[in-house]
């Protein structure tokens, strides 16, 4: 369900991002009878499984070897959806005001307004977008032929596309697309890959297949075509000499560059887009605040989806005793307690 309202809505939890992370709180604040809305800045939930990768395999979610990102983000809805979550979608949390009888005041971009008793945030890294290649033209190119994240390799079926970059995004893409594509070029200033070596060789076999090429050590220096679409890639080496590689599509994995924007300036100290967090409960120096996932930050902290979802679990029920103070929270595991029907 998804709905906007002018006046202040009252829930239980706000929840600052619809990421994986963000959409399994729903469900372990749900089994503890807790309310929850959303928030997210994007038009769909999934945050970077959805925008940046959702038919890319993930191979570390429990019970699963291989998971794509859009199946995942699935499951998870279907997860959550026994307990009523209500989502507002492409707006961010602008302003966080403490009430005087505890809890918050937010407000969206899109002048949202919720009370509630606590506020998760699971944010990833922040609102982010594409690092840009520093190209002439590349702006009149961008959504037609020019592409910073692949959503469906189908689009790129018989399509010659030059995939610039030499970290995991651009080796995971060079080894997927040549199964659909007529040809791929990988445009990199090294000779060497920043990436699993499983990966980089499984990209080489492409190569030797003559369904990949190559093209190291160099870096892009222009664009050529018209009316929004793409002929040409050139690219230089670095004694000067040029070379025009025929393209349909440019792919520039350059990495993204998030920022927490507004939640930056909530009062708490941000290091590097994380925000430090108590170990146990995942709670900020803020009380009835917490942060989640790759946003949230403690000792032995690792960045994997799993162990946002172990932080999930953990500020719930935390928040538990925010929601119902004085109530004894007796636990029960799922497989004895259930879900709503």
């Amino acid at each position: 369900m998804t709905e906007t309202a002018a006046a202040p809505i009252e829930t239980d939890v706000v929840i600052v991002g619809a990421g994986p992370v963000g959409l399994f709180a729903i469900f372990e604040l749900g089994m503890l009878k807790i309310r929850a809305h959303i928030v997210d800045s994007l038009e769909e939930v999934g945050g970077q499984c959805t925008a940046l990768y959702p038919e890319k395999p993930i191979f570390d979610i429990p019970a699963h070897p291989r998971i794509d990102g859009a199946a995942l983000i699935e499951n998870l809805e279907a997860q959550a959806a026994p307990f009523d979550p209500v989502y507002h979608l492409n707006q961010q949390v602008s302003v966080l005001t403490p009430l005087a009888e505890g809890g918050y005041a937010l407000e969206t971009s899109k002048g949202t307004q919720f009370r509630c008793k606590a506020v998760i945030i699971a944010a990833g890294g922040g609102a982010f977008g594409p690092n840009r290649p520093p190209l002439d033209g590349l702006a009149k190119y961008e959504g037609t032929s020019v592409f910073y994240m692949v959503k469906r390799r189908e689009d790129f079926r018989d399509r010659t596309v030059v995939i610039a970059g030499g970290g995991d995004s651009a080796v995971d893409w060079a080894m997927s697309l040549p199964e659909v594509a007529r040809k791929v070029y990988v445009v990199h200033r090294r000779d060497k890959f920043r990436a699993a070596p499983e990966s980089v060789d499984r990209m080489m076999s492409w190569a030797e297949k003559g369904k990949l090429e190559l093209v190291t050590p160099c870096q892009l220096s222009g664009l050529e075509g018209a009316d929004g679409r793409l002929t040409g890639v050139k690219v230089k080496d670095f004694d000067g000499h040029e070379r025009l590689l025929e393209a349909d599509v440019l792919l520039p994995f350059f990495g993204l560059a998030a920022k927490l924007g507004p939640i930056a300036e909530w009062g708490f100290t941000v290091d590097r887009n994380t925000i430090p967090v108590d170990r146990a409960t995942c709670e900020t120096p803020l009380p009835g605040i917490f942060a989640i996932g790759d946003v949230a930050m403690y000792e032995g902290k690792l960045k994997l989806i799993l162990q946002g979802f172990a932080d999930a679990a953990a500020a719930a029920h935390r928040i538990h005793g925010i929601v119902y103070p004085g109530e004894a929270l007796h636990f029960e595991y799922s497989t004895t307690k259930g879900v709503p029907g």
